[in-house]
């Protein structure tokens, strides 16, 4: 038996190739081919359009895929939905569904857009947006290239976005967002009820929920005066209780922790203020198993250490 997975193809290929790697598969795609080689003999894997995915995982053609949830609600998909996993083309994070309009049009709100024109790929979805708000306009598909469309051939559009900068860039101006995305993976409903695919999907679902954490965590090691300890685990924010060791001085104690790479910069000064010295950042790794850990997090730990051994011996 085997469990058919829809891969992403185009803008999240890449990005879904590496979370993937990451959580232990490797996918190998031969240029021209939409069958991929996926070194997991009970996986069969189908690399298609994000934008069709949820239709072909609801009629039952895949058991599970990656898509946008965006492209769930635009098809109004009948699935079910594993987990968000928050990445998108240019990294790891979500998207957003923008109404943006010339830098110089009068269109200052979403009620400006009665009786405009809206040209955008999202038409099923943006067309039940506007009816829930009263709202009545136009809309037109895309099929691309729609940030170059107003003010000649759309007053306004309705486009994706991450960042912002390709708006910007054809001098459009954002009013509003219609609905915030990220990444899904999906299933089925009837695989969903198959024991083996299901135990297959969960163990799936636990892999790539431990690489994403992986990516976004870093470790901390610092000495501290046990006078200290109290003031300076309160500004620690981590997976889990942060590890506390005995030092050969009594008077100090070690402490290592995990924490979101984006904190580090400013829990860092604010550490040494409280009295953390010695404070060593590095990219992996926990050492010890909890009884308490959540299965993502121990997934998270243990994919940590398996790149800290990696990256050891690469430097070997």
């Amino acid at each position: 038996m085997k469990l058919k997975i829809g891969l992403p193809k185009g803008s999240l290929q890449e990005t879904t190739f590496k979370l993937f790697k990451n959580a232990g598969y490797t996918i190998k795609l031969l240029e021209r081919s939409y069958v991929p080689a996926i070194d997991d003999p009970e996986l069969e894997g189908l690399v298609i359009r994000a934008q069709e995915m949820a239709r072909y995982v609801e009629d039952g053609i895949l058991d599970m895929g990656i898509t946008g949830y965006d492209w769930v609600l635009e098809q109004d998909a009948k699935v079910i939905e594993l987990v968000r996993l928050r990445y998108g083309k240019v990294g790891f994070r979500g998207v957003k569904w923008v109404v943006a309009v010339p830098s110089d049009s009068t269109i200052k709100t979403l009620e400006d857009l009665k009786g405009k024109k809206i040209a955008t790929e999202l038409v099923g979805y943006t067309k039940r947006f506007l009816k829930k708000k009263g709202i009545d306009a136009t809309v037109e598909f895309s099929w691309g290239a729609t940030e170059v469309k107003p003010p000649l051939l759309a007053d306004a559009i309705i486009e994706v976005t991450e960042t912002g900068a390709s708006l910007r860039a054809n001098n459009l101006r954002i009013i509003d967002t219609i609905l915030e995305s990220e990444t899904v993976l999906i299933a089925n409903r009837s695989a969903w009820k198959d024991e083996w695919k299901r135990r297959k999907m969960e163990s799936m679902t636990m892999l790539l929920k431990g690489a994403l954490l992986a990516e976004e965590k870093v470790g901390l090691k610092m000495n501290v005066p046990r006078t200290k300890l109290d003031k300076v685990t309160k500004i620690l924010s981590s997976l889990h209780t942060p590890t506390i060791s005995n030092l050969s001085d009594e008077n100090w104690a070690a402490i290592e922790v995990i924490i979101d790479q984006k904190t580090v910069r400013d829990i860092i000064p604010n550490l040494r203020r409280a009295g953390a010295q010695g404070i060593v950042e590095y990219p992996v790794s926990y050492t010890h198993l909890r009884a308490h850990e959540t299965p993502e997090h121990l997934v998270c730990r243990l994919l940590l250490e398996k790149k800290k051994k990696k990256n050891k011996k690469i430097k070997k």
